[in-house]
């Protein structure tokens, strides 16, 4: 018996932590508060990036006691980073991804999963800083030859990445005319989240968004939605997700937390915009700031 308990204590003492944080709540527009969009999964202090917005590694750097915040975690640490889609407002931290770590001491490569495109660009970036990559190496201080390094894989429906810590799948959500635009299933021991991506209305999230945890999805203002001219309206509306809709979503899922994420404000505010969704929808709404940690 003394030894069941024990056993028990042990299997309860090594469960992983998850942590999830919000490091860029924002969109195309240049909010000042919000940054491009991007998320760490932090598993027994090891982080897992998806998305890389403009901002992405400072943010990330804030959450580090090297900078007061309460993790462990270095930036260096960031070996792994995940692409929902190509646009520029999930990939304007690129460089600062590829580059920043490694200075700071990164000696593994960066695994990039994302797009085929992302490959292209990422390639494109490390030729861009050339001339400063090679005076890093070979300078009087020199670098280590290979944290700038990319290792590619481009993401597809299924699983993409798994490990002892996480497993990473990839769902086609529906944004727009845009094919390889993706929501992510993050599975750790002790957390679901899900990923919306940028997207419309979506029926491969609702299948894989059940039981999660942590539910992640795009809005828009329904108030700002009406002032915008009928072409914009088509383009939105083909795009992203209204507060109706996301309220029907949530209903079907019932999530633990819903996190709003590249909000649309359009001239509302963020009470405006919970109080949209919670008109049919009673769970936990959150609309965090840059930085926040979801709990």
């Amino acid at each position: 018996m003394f030894r069941f308990l024990l056993l028990i204590i042990f299997s309860i003492s090594i469960i992983s932590e998850t942590k999830f944080y919000v490091l860029g709540t924002g969109t195309p527009n240049p909010n000042p508060e919000r940054g491009g969009s991007s998320y760490l999964v932090l598993v027994d202090q090891t982080p897992y990036v998806f998305d890389f917005g403009s901002g992405v590694v400072r943010q990330a750097a804030s959450l580090t006691s090297t900078w007061s915040g309460e993790n462990r975690f270095k930036v260096e640490d960031i070996e792994y980073a995940f692409l929902t889609h190509m646009h520029s407002d999930h990939t304007l931290g690129l460089s600062d991804l590829i580059i920043t770590p490694w200075i700071m001491g990164r000696k593994n490569k960066l695994h990039l999963f994302g797009p085929k495109e992302l490959d292209i660009m990422s390639k494109k970036i490390i030729e861009a800083y050339n001339f400063d990559i090679n005076y890093r190496i070979t300078g009087s201080q020199p670098q280590n030859p290979s944290g700038y390094i990319v290792e590619f894989t481009e993401i597809y429906d299924g699983y993409i990445f798994s490990n002892h810590h996480i497993e990473v799948e990839a769902f086609r959500n529906n944004h727009g005319d845009l094919y390889d635009s993706y929501g992510f299933v993050i599975k750790t021991e002790d957390k679901k989240i899900v990923i919306s991506g940028d997207t419309a209305p979506s029926k491969n999230l609702l299948k894989k968004s059940i039981g999660t945890d942590i539910l992640v999805h795009e809005v828009y203002s329904s108030s700002g939605f009406k002032k915008k001219t009928d072409d914009w309206k088509i383009y939105h509306k083909a795009h992203h997700t209204s507060p109706k809709e996301l309220s029907q979503i949530a209903n079907r899922i019932k999530p633990k937390v819903l996190v709003l994420s590249h909000v649309l404000f359009w001239g509302s505010d963020s009470d405006e915009i919970i109080n949209e969704i919670k008109d049919e929808y009673s769970g936990r709404v959150i609309l965090p700031n840059d930085g926040d940690l979801i709990d």
